[in-house]
Order: C-alpha cells, then structure tokens, then sequence
C-alpha cells in the first residue's frame, strides 16, 4: 500500500487530488472512495442543554487546530497501518489542515483506493473514525459564547470501539 500523510495549513484541491491517485493506481483500483470533511458553523451548547436536546447551537466563528510535527504524522500512519493489515488497499491519502480554518472551509481529506468497494469503504470510515479519535490535534472552536477546547465526543468514541 502507498500512502500519503500531509498536514497543511492550505486549503487542497479534491479533484486533483482524485485525479493523482487514479492515476497513480492505474488499472489496479476498482473503487476510490473520499471523504471530505468541513468546518461546521454551529456547535451544540453542551454546558447548558441535555445531552439528549441539542436543539440550543453557539454559532462558530471558526477553527483553530494545532498539532506536534513529527507526532501527529506518525499517530495517522500507525491509524494506516492498521486499516492494511485490515484490508486490501492500494492507495491512502490523508491531508488535514492546521491553522486558523473559518465555517465552511475544508478540514481534511481521506482518499482510498482498492480493488473492491467494501474494502475502500470500510477502510476510509475506518481511517476517519481513528483520525477523531487517535491522531494528534488539538481543536478551539472560536464561538460566539467564547473559545472552547473540544474533544472526541462519546459517540466519536464509541464508533471507534466498534471497529
């Protein structure tokens, strides 16, 4: 499997990114699939609503993430490695964003090609669901209440321990 961890403070192009990969497996995929995350532009308020009424939103007004060089890269290839020795994958791209992101921007891409579709599925939720949970970041959201340090939440947590 080749893979490819960037961590940017730029925005990244899907397409081109698609295209690379394609072209990079040749006629060995059957199936790429992707995944691209964005910057959301609410957040519930979790210090004053129940757990099971998110209906009350802060407003976000952007992103902050900060990472360790070296550290974070190497916490995402031990997530890769492990989706390999899960399934047959023949091309792995994951690009996150640090700095300072805005509602609406692009966060981070995960690209997956494979033989099959299952397994191209299967590893880049696989890929996603670690990348919440495993890899090194830290989130501030900008709010309009104020800046609050986020976390993987219970449900981030519990989609990792299905795997």
């Amino acid at each position: 499997m080749r893979s490819d961890i960037r961590i940017e403070t730029g925005d990244f192009e899907i397409a081109s990114e698609w295209d690379a990969c394609r072209v990079r497996c040749g006629g060995r995929a059957g199936a790429i699939v992707a995944f691209c995350g964005l910057v959301r532009d609410r957040a519930p308020v979790r210090d004053r609503a129940p757990a099971r009424d998110r209906a009350e939103v802060d407003l976000v007004r952007g992103l902050h993430l900060e990472h360790y060089p070296g550290m974070t890269e190497a916490s995402i290839g031990k997530i890769l490695e492990e989706a390999a020795d899960r399934w047959q994958l023949i091309d792995v791209v994951v690009i996150h964003r640090v700095g300072d992101l805005a509602p609406h921007d692009q966060i981070v891409l995960v690209l997956v090609a494979s033989a099959h579709r299952p397994d191209a599925f299967a590893a880049c939720e696989f890929i996603m669901d670690y990348l919440k949970t495993d890899a090194v970041f830290w989130k501030k959201e900008v709010r309009d209440a104020g800046s609050v340090w986020i976390q993987a939440t219970a449900g981030d947590q519990a989609r990792r321990q299905g795997w």
